[in-house]
C-alpha cells in the first residue's frame, strides 16, 4: 500500500512501481466500479487527463479508442480519469461521437473532488490543480508495473503504452527482459534478452554462443 502523508510538509508520497493498487469505489460513465474487484484477473491501463472538452485530451481519447480492440485482445482494460463531473464526461463523449464519429468504449472516472487523483499522485502542484497526463499500468494481481507522466502540453503515444503492456506480458510469461522498442529492436529484432550467466562456467560457455554479444548479453527467439 502507498506510504502515508509526511506530516512535516503535508506532501503525499507518490505511488511507486511494485505498490499494490489501493481499494476504492469510483463513479464512471459506465456506472460504479470497485477496485480491486474490477482489476483482478486482467491488465489495466488507468490514465488521467487534465480536462474534458480540451483539444489534446480529445486527440488522446480518440487514439485510445481506436486501439481499444488491441488492448482487449491482450486482456487489458482502459479506464480514463479526470476531476470533471460525470455529466461533463458524458457530454464530452457525446461530442466526440457526434463530431469525430468515435464511440468511446471505455469508462471514465469522475473524480469530482480530486481525492482519487491526489491519492495516486496525478495532481502536480507546479502544473496547476488539474490532473496531469498520468498513466498507470496495473497487472492482474493489482501491482503497479509502469508509471508515466506527461505534461499538459504534450499528448501521449498510445502505441507506446500498448507496446509496454505487451512487453510486460512477454516478460512475465517467459522470465525474460525486452529490449528497446520490443519487438522491433535495432540490434536483436524480435528476440528477447535472457538472464545473464550467474557462474563462471556458464559465462565462458555463453561467450561462444551465437546469440550472445558477451556472457552478460544474450538473446533468444521466443517459440
Amino acid at each position: 500500500m502507498f506510504d502515508e502523508i509526511d506530516e512535516t510538509n503535508a506532501v503525499p508520497f507518490l505511488p511507486v512501481l511494485g505498490d499494490v493498487f489501493p481499494e476504492m469505489e469510483v463513479i464512471t460513465t459506465h456506472g460504479k466500479m470497485s477496485f480491486p474487484k474490477n482489476l483482478k484477473g486482467k491488465w489495466t491501463v488507468l490514465f488521467s487527463h487534465p480536462a474534458d472538452f480540451t483539444p489534446v485530451c480529445t486527440t488522446e481519447f480518440v487514439a485510445f479508442n481506436k486501439q481499444y480492440n488491441k488492448f482487449k485482445k491482450i486482456n487489458t482494460q482502459l479506464i480514463g480519469l479526470s476531476i470533471d463531473q460525470v455529466f461533463s464526461h458524458i457530454k464530452w463523449v457525446d461530442w466526440i461521437k457526434d463530431n469525430l464519429d468515435e464511440t468511446i468504449k471505455f469508462p471514465i472516472i469522475a473524480d469530482e473532488l480530486g481525492l482519487i487523483a491526489e491519492q495516486l499522485g496525478m495532481i502536480h502542484v507546479a502544473k496547476g490543480t488539474n490532473t496531469v497526463r498520468a498513466v498507470f499500468i496495473i497487472d492482474p494481481k493489482m501491482i503497479i508495473r509502469t508509471i508515466l507522466y506527461y505534461p499538459q502540453e504534450v499528448g501521449r503515444n498510445v502505441d507506446e503504452i500498448l507496446r509496454t503492456v505487451t512487453a510486460l506480458q512477454v516478460s512475465d510469461a517467459n522470465g525474460v527482459a525486452c529490449p528497446e522498442n520490443y519487438p522491433n529492436n535495432e540490434l536483436i529484432g524480435k528476440n528477447v534478452i535472457i538472464p545473464p550467466a550467474d557462474n563462471e562456467t556458464l559465462a565462458k560457455k555463453r561467450k561462444k554462443q551465437k546469440d550472445c554479444f558477451d556472457w552478460w548479453f544474450c538473446h533468444k527467439k521466443l517459440k
